[in-house]
């Protein structure tokens, strides 16, 4: 049985009532988002027209490229548009495709950056097999499942929210959409949806974050046992750069969805969402 919606739009959280500084937000995120776009092209670019840039490291680094430039222009566009009309109404239909595509986008940052730890592992504990290991066949499927897992996933959480019925209120605390804020407007338990989200992120999450990390507790175990300080320092730089954004990456996914979303927090997460939104996707290609 399809449910009756009540409500055809939702309402963003403005980000100032204040005309003048919405002006300096618009140019501000606007440059933001040029950077964003320009240099993880750049990125792009270069990997694909370079010969020696074709190695492992750099595929999976071209394709962080393009997962930052994307889950950006999910939501920066959209925000833009919002500040320099001052309309902050959103139909329902694409608040949903908007939580589906950040969902997704974000689900394969996960999964990517943990398929770029296999690699950093690969190459500093297992060198001599790294070309056996680290193949292109490999590679291709490793990001298959980067995109594949991600997306049913995605599909998944699109489909459970069929079951709710939105009548409002229809003021979503941000400036895009995602489950919690969805979850947050239905007239219809969610209670169901909720679990859904908990067991299978959390599964899925679970998954990700140690085969993430758990390659570093293997590279640091291995590099506290080179006798050199100049080959511990050629490792640890290796692995700094990707470490740094996995950090990034984890520690702005905790402040957004399992910080609550109390009033007194409320500034908090907004300062934490806009970091990991628009300024991350602009430094990791500086990192």
């Amino acid at each position: 049985m399809k449910n009756q919606t009540s409500i055809t739009s939702v309402l963003l959280m403005s980000l100032s009532d204040d005309q003048e500084t919405i002006h300096v937000l618009f140019i501000f995120f606007l440059l933001i988002y040029l950077m964003t776009v320009f240099s993880n092209f750049l990125i792009i670019l270069l990997v694909v027209t370079c010969a020696h840039l074709h190695t492992p490291m750099y595929f999976f680094l071209g394709n962080l490229a393009f997962l930052d430039m994307s889950y950006s222009s999910v939501t920066a566009p959209s925000m833009l548009s919002h500040l320099i009309t001052r309309h902050w109404s959103i139909s329902l239909s694409e608040c949903i495709v908007q939580a589906f595509f950040v969902i997704y986008f974000a689900g394969s940052e996960a999964f990517l950056l943990a398929s770029m730890s296999y690699d950093r592992y690969v190459a500093i504990c297992r060198p001599l097999h790294y070309s056996q290991l680290m193949s292109w066949s490999m590679c291709t499927k490793m990001a298959s499942l980067v995109s594949s897992t991600p997306f049913l996933i995605s599909i998944t959480y699109t489909i459970c929210l069929r079951r709710l019925t939105f009548c409002g209120p229809n003021l979503i605390q941000n400036f895009f959409c995602d489950l919690p804020h969805l979850f947050q407007i239905s007239c219809t338990d969610p209670t169901t949806n909720v679990l859904i989200l908990l067991i299978v992120g959390g599964a899925f999450g679970i998954v990700a974050f140690v085969i993430t990390f758990y390659p570093y507790v293997r590279i640091f175990r291995a590099v506290l046992r080179i006798g050199t300080s100049d080959g511990k320092s050629k490792a640890f730089s290796t692995c700094t750069s990707h470490l740094t954004v996995v950090l990034i990456f984890y520690i702005s996914v905790f402040f957004i969805y399992l910080v609550p979303n109390a009033s007194n927090l409320r500034a908090l997460n907004q300062v934490v969402t806009i970091m990991y939104t628009l300024i991350t996707p602009l430094l990791n290609p500086l990192i």
